[in-house]
């Protein structure tokens, strides 16, 4: 069984899946509980984790709807 990751891993996989595009701009990421299956780490760890990516400007919450990848900003 694999150890899970620590928070800097964490974040960094998951700006990985965005940068890869397996998380696409303007989609919606798989749910704190999926997330948290994923990485067998907790709950309240990925709600830390996308708090982090949120404050970055790389995650956006809609309340009553999930968190997606933030657009690409246009020039």
């Amino acid at each position: 069984m694999p150890i899970p990751p620590t928070m800097d891993e964490l974040i960094n996989d998951l700006l990985r899946r965005i940068e890869v595009g397996e998380f696409q701009p303007g989609s919606k990421i798989p749910s704190t509980q999926q997330l948290s299956d994923h990485y067998d780490v907790s709950v309240s760890t990925i709600h830390r984790a996308v708090a982090v990516l949120r404050e970055q400007g790389v995650l956006v919450g809609r309340p009553g709807r999930g968190v997606f990848v933030a657009e690409a900003p246009r020039s």
